[in-house]
């Protein structure tokens, strides 16, 4: 049986990237149900306008900054996966596309992905403060408010590893 021919090989994991384009694609739709969601929320939030108190109304407005955080989390998987993984964006011929969309590398990518978890987690601890007197169960606090703090310091940890790997670390020249 004859053995397949490396450049053959080489081809087709090359060509594979595009198998990732569907992915895009899917989560751009995802961003059609966020906006779905958010008017929605947006909308019933504005009815309910007069009779919600101040840490009602705060906690709704939170659950919107929440839903835009996603949204933007999720342009941000969507351009960097393709422009790392499937095809460079020439930004000559964009010039008005923000740099932060375009040229996102792997380490910046950890930590716009790190920082988007935390300031999601973070959002959602404080619309739980904000109902504190609604709920009985103080351990969950400790759950909801140990989450962000972890995923602040898996990415100050993942930062410090990518400044020593690149040599901008101590001691580097």
């Amino acid at each position: 049986m004859a053995r397949p021919n490396r450049s053959v090989i080489q081809a087709a994991v090359f060509l594979s990237r595009w198998l990732l384009a569907p992915f895009l694609l899917g989560l751009l739709c995802c961003l059609i149900l966020l906006i779905y969601r958010f008017f929605g929320d947006f909308f019933a939030l504005a009815a309910q306008i007069s009779s919600l108190n101040w840490h009602d109304l705060v906690t709704g407005v939170l659950e919107l900054v929440d839903l835009a955080l996603t949204a933007n989390l999720i342009l941000i998987v969507v351009f960097s996966t393709y422009e790392n993984f499937i095809q460079k964006i020439d930004t000559a011929d964009h010039p008005d596309w923000p740099e932060g969309l375009t040229k996102v590398g792997f380490g910046e990518l950890k930590q716009k992905l790190m920082a988007s978890i935390v300031g999601i987690a973070s959002v959602d601890a404080l619309a739980w403060y904000f109902d504190l007197e609604k709920y009985s169960d103080m351990s969950k606090l400790v759950w909801v408010l140990a989450f962000p703090v972890t995923f602040a310091v898996i990415m100050l940890m993942l930062a410090v590893a990518d400044r020593l790997g690149h040599g901008n670390g101590p001691g580097a020249e």
